[in-house]
């Protein structure tokens, strides 16, 4: 059992998500202290809204003190502010890009806050959107409606005369084209915009990816008009896509709850024929052992039913998993390594692979390979830049 604050949190989550309220009578958390560090743990999580609605589910003797309260409500009622914004911007999009004939589809975030018990508490960051087309014709379209500043007609690696600013421009106009999506450089109103030309940035393996993209653009068929206006897809689609996007990042660095939350949901939402779908392509999408530890952690934090898990829970990997989400918090930003100076941290990343090995080894070979694929690539712009590193243009 992991003590403190974690178990605490543990049990504000389940309560959020509709845990019998006579079964926590006992929960109690004893100093003001104890309470900020259990606020301080949602925020590095991403789960402050989540927390907030597991607290308002307490007895009135056994909430936080005042100032705390006040800033936790706070904090929550902001979360909502955002999550309808985002709505209204996703709605807003969906509507453009249909008016130019194209389909479209809200990914993770937005399609997934909608699932929630309450859809106003999850933590929402970006807004990404699928567009139909492919690449080519996306980027065009992107361009021609201004979103996307136009290609430099000069070569970077040419350019005379350009201050370090102006170069930096170009360069993150050249590189904001990833394999999956464009990432836009200006945001509406200041909501980032991923636009998604592939399903899914997938998996590094390209076996397993190829296999993985073509069940995603199949299922993308298969999307559905919600009130709040705009086009989710299937759950279906929503179980393999977002646990490609867990895998990934797990073993980029890693991931927060609000990921394992979300997965939660849609586990709850999905019907038994959904699952049971997704789970015969747990192997051949190369997801197998990494579900294990994740279905652990859904059992172990959220309470999630065994007849809902996609596989038998790994407590082995499940134990590994959780400890890192706690270590390194949402996306593995709290780690310590990532706070040290360049050559130390790119020790730390390389070492830091060799702990995911068991998790998924294919991708954690492929990710080795990605990494020095884009090193390699970045070598002109560092040395135009004069830059050992090019982080601040991603």
């Amino acid at each position: 059992m992991i003590p403190g604050s974690e178990e605490r949190l543990f049990a504000l989550l389940r309560l959020a998500f509709g845990a019998a309220e006579e079964d926590y009578t006992h929960f109690k958390v004893e100093t003001a202290k104890e309470w900020s560090l259990l606020y301080s743990l949602a925020s590095k999580l991403s789960v402050v809204g989540i927390a907030y609605a597991g607290v308002c589910k307490l007895p009135k003797d056994r909430r936080p003190p005042l100032n705390l309260a006040l800033q936790w409500a706070s904090e929550a009622e902001a979360i909502r502010g955002h999550n309808r914004l985002i709505n209204a911007e996703a709605a807003h999009l969906t509507e453009l890009f249909q008016k130019q004939g194209r389909r479209t589809a809200i990914l993770k975030g937005a399609a997934n806050a909608r699932l929630y018990p309450d859809a106003f508490i999850r933590q929402c960051g970006d807004i990404d959107i699928w567009v139909d087309g492919g690449r080519e014709t996306v980027v065009t379209l992107l361009q021609d409606l201004g979103m996307m500043a136009p290609e430099p007609t000069e070569s970077f690696f040419f350019s005379h005369g350009k201050s370090r600013e102006e170069l930096y421009a170009m360069a993150k106009r050249k590189l904001a084209v990833s394999g999956h999506h464009v990432h836009l450089a200006q945001k509406l109103n200041g909501i980032s915009i991923e636009v998604h030309f592939r399903p899914s940035s997938g998996n590094l393996n390209p076996l397993t990816n190829r296999r993985l993209q073509r069940y995603l653009l199949a299922e993308l068929a298969h999307t559905e008009l919600v009130p709040e206006g705009f086009y989710v897809p299937s759950l279906k689609f929503a179980l393999a896509m977002q646990f490609s996007h867990i895998q990934r990042h797990f073993v980029a660095g890693g991931i927060g709850f609000k990921q394992v939350a979300d997965y939660f949901v849609l586990l709850r939402n999905a019907s038994a024929s959904d699952r049971e779908e997704f789970a015969r392509q747990l192997r051949k999408f190369g997801f197998y052992r990494m579900c294990g530890a994740l279905m652990w952690v859904l059992g172990y934090v959220f309470g999630l039913e065994r007849e809902r898990m996609l596989c038998a829970p790994d407590a082995i990997r499940g134990k590994l998993m959780l400890e890192q989400i706690l270590r390194g918090g949402n996306f593995g930003y709290y780690e310590k390594g990532e706070s040290l100076s360049i050559i130390p941290r790119w020790f730390f990343r390389r070492c830091r692979a060799l702990r995911f090995q068991s998790f998924a080894p294919s991708e954690v070979i492929w990710s080795e390979v990605s990494y020095w694929k884009n090193f390699i690539r970045s070598i002109p712009y560092r040395i135009k830049l004069r830059k050992a590193s090019i982080r601040e243009l991603f």
